[in-house]
């Protein structure tokens, strides 16, 4: 396969597409959803046997685990892939919302429409259900879609674009609103990458790898973040239960998330009272514990930290612990060795709660809560394609309206500008 000339060949059609997206109405893309979550149902002994094949090269090709377990299509979660459909079915369509509109002194009126970014490019690895998640939201929001999932996962992902196909023709829509790359050849991501006359947006879900190399090379605006290294901090005013519910919750809930918490940051006046009790609940769940010096003073059996400890994502049961004298080195902790992805204080002291919302620089900054909530859906989004460490465009968890754009909009009746 001319692999160039076979992504210039999706890239046009995508490009057409969206310009057609552009202008569907909300009911035609619910159509589309609903219909797609119907075709999945329909097509469940072909997905399972799809997956079968994935599934079974895999182990020969030395496959973990864990990757398996991300492979697999079981009945529940093509059930999630149904419901998942409907619920972006149910969501408010921001295409087209008009905001700020208001009479200028000339007499013209002034807003901003709210309006699709045009093509999307999603590059992703293992999860089959990802080609289902990052379609609905595409066609939700209005735009065109190039979706290229992991070799591991081909079979699986083009009986899904088999299903969404048929979602797009119930429903009126252009086939090529949604198109699954089918060459596992790696040159399609070089591609897709640096075409911005075919895609507007690159939005990379998978490994730190994948997503250095897409940032690196990319001639496209890409929507990403590298690491998950997550804090919370546990300040000296802080209530002991909530801080040991969330402490806990936050490592332990789940091991290999992005908003998993990685360091926990400790003021030494309090250390002695709360980190034994806490040291014991994370020993029971058979957590790694590191820390740095005045830490393992206090504490037996704790691992000396290193420093690349600080600036590392674990995803897994270890957990690296640092005293600090006050918030203010907490803060200077996180802002420097953080990723600006989620962070958390424990606090009852008001101002101070007020103080790190505003000094964090993270894209989720939260007070008294665990970062486990750092989600689309937590958020009440309905759904993410991914979250966002960046500045600009969007920043945390990206659901439809971060995958649309605003324009301003004029309204006249005849004016001149004088």
């Amino acid at each position: 396969m001319d692999v160039k000339a076979y992504m210039a060949e999706l890239g046009q059609a995508a490009r057409a597409a969206s310009a057609a997206m552009s202008e569907v109405s909300t009911a035609q893309k619910n159509q589309a959803l609903l219909a797609t979550a119907e075709a999945i149902d329909s097509s469940r002994d072909d997905l399972i046997a799809a997956n079968a094949t994935d599934l079974e090269n895999g182990r020969k090709n030395g496959l973990d685990g864990a990757m398996l377990d991300r492979l697999e299509l079981t009945p529940a979660r093509i059930d999630g892939m149904i419901e998942g459909l409907k619920q972006v079915a149910a969501l408010p369509d921001p295409v087209g919302i008009i905001n700020d509109l208001k009479y200028m002194p000339s007499g013209i009126q002034v807003g901003k429409m709210r309006v699709p970014l045009g093509v999307i490019g999603i590059i992703y690895e293992s999860r089959p259900n990802v080609t289902v998640e990052a379609a609905s939201l595409c066609i939700k929001s209005g735009n065109a879609t190039v979706l290229r999932g992991g070799s591991e996962a081909i079979h699986s992902n083009q009986a899904i674009a088999r299903c969404i196909i048929k979602g797009l023709k119930a429903s009126g829509l252009p086939e090529s609103a949604v198109q699954v790359v089918e060459t596992t050849d790696r040159a399609a991501v070089g591609e897709m990458i640096t075409h911005p006359e075919f895609i507007d947006v690159i939005v990379p879900r998978g490994g730190k790898g994948l997503i250095e190399r897409i940032s690196r090379d990319a001639k496209v605006t890409v929507i990403k973040h590298l690491d998950g290294i997550c804090h919370v901090f546990i300040d000296s005013e802080s209530d002991p239960e909530k801080a040991l519910n969330i402490a806990l919750n936050a490592k332990t809930h789940r091991y290999g998330t992005c908003n998993t918490m990685e360091t926990l940051l400790v003021d030494s006046l309090i250390a002695d009272s709360i980190l034994p009790p806490l040291v014991k609940a994370y020993r029971e769940k058979g957590v790694e514990l590191r820390g740095c010096a005045r830490t393992c003073e206090l504490v037996e059996g704790i691992t000396m930290a290193a420093e690349e400890d600080w600036s590392t994502e674990y995803l897994a049961p270890i957990l690296s612990i640092k005293l600090v004298d006050n918030m203010d080195e907490a803060i200077a902790h996180i802002n420097q060795y953080g990723s600006h992805h989620t962070d958390s204080i424990v606090t009852e002291d008001y101002t101070k709660g007020r103080r790190f919302l505003r000094a964090v620089d993270s894209s989720s900054v939260m007070i008294n809560a665990s970062t486990r909530f750092a989600d689309g859906f937590e958020y009440g989004l309905g759904a993410e394609i991914g979250i966002s460490t960046d500045k600009i465009h969007a920043r945390g968890p990206v659901g439809l309206e971060g995958l649309t754009s605003e324009k301003f909009i004029v309204l006249g009746d005849g004016h001149i500008r004088q």
